[in-house]
């Protein structure tokens, strides 16, 4: 997931800002997790850190976002991934509550 960040669009600002899954597919990538792999080698490779789930830079930690997972075992990246994915997308959709929502929607 990426958003693109506000602002008036000068180049000193990053194109997009990456949270949720983008964020732990570069991480799992710079720690060289192999799979199959189960979620507490993973855990043990990453390190309990936290993970942003939406572009304002709210968090949670891995080992939250895996105690969400019924699945203790990946047989690839992309099951891992795909498996964490309702957990940063819930996180992001009840983060804040109605009037964020209705900020976020507003154009200013």
């Amino acid at each position: 997931m990426a958003a693109r960040p506000p602002g008036g669009g000068g180049s000193s600002e990053p194109d997009a800002i990456e949270f949720g899954i983008a964020v732990l597919d570069g991480q799992l990538e710079e720690a060289d997790v192999s799979f199959p792999a189960t979620a507490e080698e993973v855990r043990d490779a990453l390190g309990d850190r936290d993970i942003p789930y939406d572009s304002k830079g709210r968090t949670i930690t891995l080992g939250e976002a895996l105690d969400e997972v019924s699945e203790s075992r990946f047989e690839n990246e992309t099951e891992f991934l795909d498996a964490l994915y309702p957990v940063f997308d819930r996180k992001r959709r009840e983060g804040g509550g109605f009037l964020t929502s209705l900020r976020d929607a507003l154009p200013f």
